[in-house]
């Protein structure tokens, strides 16, 4: 495997170590920390180079204690700071030492005083923020250097002409985010946290860094594997006068020169990669690329990168589906809901490790894919993803977008995203819209999408609205799994299932904690998600799923549904199980017992009415002596997937029967109903609820049953009772109870 190094000098180890001491700094007391806390210090907060794929030698990082206030919004110029923060944490977070709100009516100022080098004297000196959440003024020395309005993608200023001549120079920010209660791209960040949606980051929530560059000098890579031509297409841009300059670039495998080619700034030049090592999520191969930027046969300027080698697209398998193709075959992407939160530091990791842990488990569980979920990560994090061989769809911040300023904002973050991190060869996928979230004009930005990158595949909306555009039809599907059907230009994908929720004590942000579907304790989550896994296996055969994405990598504040607990200290599944389970390499199910068969099985007799009946008729006791006797299934003939024996036309049935529950049954079984409604159903177990399904299904699915109405059942004697209500097309009501080990 090829080494990527990130180049750093001794000296910049030193300009670091000058930052502003620590006087009795400590983080603020969060409800949960992470292991990786207790390496944060001011004098080693996020030390790394923060740009991978454009490495300078020289470099000073910001990061460390600042001053900080919080103001009201219409206060221009702060009289007094109020103490220090630990940045690049949010304030919110317990990192920051800070851990206060932020809301629409206040603005966060930052304050702080550094030294330019003096060996940088006679270059440019910019400062890079990599993102600050949301609208960004910068002064040094009281000059105002601009207005940046964005959350996740990063933006520079040339402080040179404000610089003062041997003195400290002092940076002030000042930062407005009015989180839930604006327009702009925010995720899941709001005021008043719950649910599925989380604390609010907001101010400087990555690393901050000074770089001195000369007055003609590299500003962007843009790096575009060809692998049917077997070449690497590169453009340099490049910042001043470049009518006299030349570009040579050259490609290392193992740290042997491949090729050299050159170019002029701003044109296309190919560095041909004769036999190309492909980059594979099980061989994440990397090339090392350097890049110099010449004037008069003269190197004024050089930046280090890498690349991989990989090409997504749509096409066809040997069964004619449509699916993604990774490097012209087809790979099953099994991968998680990945939010990016920390309980320590809300949208900011720890440290670089604790960005590398999260990948590295996502490799050990067996997955090969991630969604990262309606934020934008950091570089260094698709850095690792690119390292480690973790294929990534990457999601747009979703905002309010309900004004034309909005909108324009929208579309302005949307393109800074992908022309931010088009680099990274383990990104395949941009997802436009999640669940209808502020959606608009699907189908042009869509395609808007298609043309910023034609190397990728775009998905117009994960789960719910769908405008038929895009290279994947996308569903979610709770706890599923489901997959729709490929279309002839778009490939199937389950853009999020699962949810089975279990807390950990010890390990949770809150006393209450909640699922999509509950778990009793570890054994049975890893029992219920292998489970889900097999049929998510079975989905890729027939209709053709192509993608499955779990809910979720981690635990998140009040949502407990991850495989690890928000702070990263529990494994909740069994590592080797879980990781067979999602390579597909599961061992054959169980036999499965009917112990009340379905009407695919056999005639079965219920009592069932359409009249609604008084009183408890869901529980055991009940007399339903006066309702009438039928065979299942019940609905109407046409009914896709029905076996109807018994005609049922009315809005509403009732049906119950008895069954038997043989000795030595229940104890580590998996219970389940084996169920085809056309609509709503409830079913009862012995007077417990059992399970709660809305809409409809087209044929036969699995429910799992409640852990409460399976603690309900016993051997011997057990009843079943079943509600549905019908609406309008065709109906039908079947069901069986069944278990399997």
């Amino acid at each position: 495997m090829n080494r990527v190094t990130l180049f750093f000098s001794a000296s910049l180890i030193a300009l670091s170590a000058t930052l502003l001491a620590a006087p009795d700094w400590q983080p603020a007391h969060g409800p949960l920390v992470t292991r990786w806390a207790k390496d944060v210090s001011p004098d080693n907060a996020h030390p790394e180079y923060p740009r991978p794929q454009m490495v300078r030698k020289d470099w000073l990082n910001l990061d460390g204690l600042w001053d900080y206030a919080i103001v009201g919004k219409s206060i221009e110029a702060v009289p007094e700071f109020q103490g220090k923060i630990l940045v690049p944490f949010p304030v919110e977070s317990a990192l920051s030492g800070v851990m206060k709100p932020v809301n629409e009516n206040s603005r966060l100022w930052y304050r702080r005083t550094f030294d330019v080098p003096q060996e940088w004297s006679g270059r440019r000196v910019l400062i890079h923020f990599g993102a600050v959440d949301w609208e960004t003024t910068v002064f040094v020395n009281g000059k105002n250097l601009g207005t940046h309005r964005g959350g996740y993608d990063a933006f520079s200023f040339d402080i040179t002409d404000a610089l003062k001549t041997g003195e400290p120079q002092e940076l002030v920010v000042s930062v407005f985010d009015p989180t839930d209660s604006g327009q702009q791209p925010r995720g899941k960040q709001v005021h008043e946290p719950g649910g599925i949606m989380y604390t609010s980051t907001t101010g400087i929530w990555q690393t901050t860094w000074l770089e001195p560059v000369p007055e003609t000098s590299i500003a962007s890579l843009k790096i575009v594997p060809d692998v049917d031509a077997s070449c690497l297409r590169l453009t340099v841009s490049v910042d001043g006068a470049a009518d006299d300059c030349a570009v040579r670039a050259i490609a290392l495998s193992s740290g042997s020169k491949v090729v050299q080619a050159t170019g002029k700034p701003g044109r296309e030049i190919v560095l041909p990669i004769h036999e190309p090592i492909l980059w594979w999520p099980d061989q994440p191969y990397l090339y090392d690329l350097n890049v110099e930027l010449e004037k008069d046969g003269r190197a004024v300027d050089s930046v280090k990168s890498y690349f991989g080698m990989r090409k997504i697209e749509l096409g066809r398998d040997a069964q004619g589906i449509t699916r993604p193709l990774l490097n012209g075959r087809f790979v099953f992407q099994v991968g998680t809901l990945d939010q990016g939160f920390w309980p320590d530091g809300i949208y900011t990791a720890p440290t670089d490790a604790a960005l590398r842990y999260d990948v590295e488990m996502l490799k050990k569980l067996g997955f090969n894919m991630t969604r990262k979920h309606v934020k934008v990560e950091p570089d260094r994090w698709y850095y690792w993803c690119d390292k480690l061989g973790l294929l990534v769809w990457q999601d747009m911040p979703s905002g309010g977008n309900g004004t034309p300023e909005a909108k324009q904002q929208f579309e302005l973050e949307l393109r800074r995203m992908i022309q931010g991190r088009y680099n990274h060869p383990c990104i395949i996928l941009w997802v436009v819209f999640n669940e209808g979230w502020g959606q608009y004009d699907t189908e042009r930005l869509t395609r808007w999408v298609k043309q910023l990158d034609p190397t990728r595949l775009a998905d117009d909306a994960s789960g719910w609205t769908d405008e038929k555009v895009g290279d994947v039809i996308d569903i979610h599907s709770y706890p599923g799994p489901d997959s729709p059907k490929p279309e002839p230009d778009r490939a199937a994908v389950l853009g999020e299932f699962g949810g089975l929720g279990l807390g950990v004590d010890g390990h949770t942000w809150a006393q209450t904690t909640w699922g999509y579907r509950g778990m009793s304790d570890m054994q049975m989550l890893t029992q219920q998600y292998t489970r889900l896994l097999r049929h998510a296996w079975a989905l890729k055969k027939t209709p053709g799923l192509s993608a499955v994405v779990y809910t979720q990598t981690t635990d998140v504040e009040t949502e407990c549904n991850g495989l690890l607990t928000y702070d990263r200290a529990v494994l909740k599944v069994d590592l080797d199980k879980a990781s067979e389970a999602n390579r597909g390499q599961l061992p054959p199910p169980g036999p499965v017992t009917f112990l009340s068969p379905t009407a695919r099985k056999e005639p079965v007799q219920w009592n069932y009415t359409f009249n609604a009946p008084s009183g408890d008729w869901f529980k055991p006791g009940f007399d339903a002596s006066g309702w009438k006797q039928g065979q299942a299934g019940f609905g109407s003939q046409g009914t896709p997937g029905a076996v109807v024996r018994t005609p049922w036309t009315s809005a509403d049935i009732w049906l119950r029967r008895e069954f038997q529950v043989p000795e030595g049954s229940l104890a580590d079984a998996y219970m389940f109903l084996e169920m085809h409604h056309d609509e709503d159903a409830e079913v009862y177990l012995n007077g417990v609820p059992a399970v709660k399904a809305s809409g409809f299904t087209t044929g036969y699915k699995e429910f799992e049953i409640s852990p409460e109405a399976k603690a309900a059942l016993k051997p011997g004697k057990n009843f079943v009772a079943v509600h549905c209500h019908q609406t309008g097309g065709g109906q039908y009501i079947d069901l069986g109870v069944a278990e399997s080990q």
